[in-house]
């Protein structure tokens, strides 16, 4: 069986359910545009055959008149650079200088071996970014950013039903996900085998070169996610297929899925984006480190998240547009931009693609 066609595999009992569950009953809430419905189910994988172009069942636009309080969630982007924005500033009274002892972050290239505290602050760059994303995503799950209403699902099936405590409990504990993520960053760093540059303290973020990093890193596992998917059934059984379980993910199953996944996928792209782009400092590893990751989670949400029209006019990642690779298996390879699947011609739209499987808006 080859990776892109098992999602048109699944019994004709469970199809059956499948189209059940997309035309169940919702409600939209008239003053917030917020989707609430009975019993949320668990959605099955569904194949292309299964997608109806008759839009007579497409909700109204779930976002179009989100309340003004969702969008105090997208403070989210700039608290995930928090870390390192404050302690790189000369003018912030936590300045790493006002902090630090010299001698704990001083750095010649030539006769010093790496030190301790550039990994710290990155390991501790992402895990404040994750702090922050993990409370804006209570907030607006349990609809507190919302004005007490359930945010629009992206699947017309409805978010799984899940405790938050287990979820977060299960995102963090992942050995294929921050376990292995911290491993790699502690031995690429220690052992110096990382560019020069990315060891120096001077100066603050380079905003080019974080964009750069970020491009680059999706592009490369653009091209590593596609090859996982089409080199070999068996690949795909060992490494990715774990994390394709998730038909219908949530925010935390952003790193749910195998060691080999997460080496293909995100280790490998890595360590060839840090070897391309050679003239970062360390607040802009600390920076694309802690956009990426926290980024990649937010691609998982179950939700349509506030920024997402803006978001996919540029052609950046939402959950809506990875949802779409979770339930066809072979579209949207990419993560924080659809750029290179647009170039490839595997881009389907969660606005217009399968109408009875997405709500309209997400």
């Amino acid at each position: 069986q080859r990776p892109d066609d098992a999602a048109s595999t699944a019994p004709k009992t469970e199809t059956k359910r499948n189209k059940t569950m997309a035309t169940e009953p919702v409600k939209l809430t008239p003053t917030t545009g917020m989707i609430t419905r009975k019993s949320p189910t668990l959605a099955e994988p569904i194949s292309d055959d299964e997608r109806s172009s008759d839009n007579s069942e497409m909700l109204p636009n779930a976002n179009s008149s989100s309340p003004a309080m969702a969008w105090a969630g997208a403070a989210v982007w700039p608290l995930i650079l928090s870390l390192p924005l404050t302690l790189s500033s000369p003018l912030s009274p936590t300045s790493y200088a006002n902090l630090f002892p010299q001698s704990w972050y001083s750095y010649n290239p030539s006769t010093d071996s790496p030190k301790p505290l550039g990994l710290t602050l990155g390991i501790l760059a992402v895990a404040v970014g994750q702090v922050f994303v993990l409370l804006f995503f209570g907030m607006y799950r349990s609809g507190i950013l919302t004005n007490r209403s359930e945010p629009a699902s992206i699947q017309r099936a409805g978010a799984r039903p899940y405790d938050f405590s287990e979820g977060m409990a299960t995102h963090l504990s992942q050995p294929e996900g921050f376990v292995l993520l911290v491993a790699y960053l502690s031995v690429t760093w220690m052992y110096d085998l990382m560019p020069k540059s990315y060891y120096s303290f001077e100066g603050t973020i380079q905003w080019p070169e974080l964009a750069a990093c970020l491009v680059l890193q999706d592009g490369v596992q653009y091209v590593m996610h596609r090859l996982e998917h089409v080199v070999s059934a068996e690949l795909y059984k060992r490494s990715h297929k774990p994390h394709h379980r998730f038909t219908n993910p949530r925010l935390f199953d952003a790193f749910n899925g195998s060691l080999p996944d997460t080496i293909i996928m995100i280790l490998i792209p890595l360590y060839i984006t840090a070897n391309v782009i050679r003239t970062c400092n360390v607040w802009t590893y600390m920076a694309f480190g802690s956009t990426y990751a926290n980024w990649l989670t937010l691609i998982h949400s179950e939700y349509a998240l506030p920024w997402d029209g803006i978001f996919r006019m540029l052609g950046m990642g939402t959950p809506g547009d990875h949802h779409v690779h979770h339930k066809f298996f072979k579209y949207n390879y990419g993560h924080l931009f659809m750029w290179f699947d647009m170039l490839a011609g595997t881009y389907r739209s969660p606005e217009t693609f399968a109408p009875k499987i997405f709500n309209l808006g997400t």
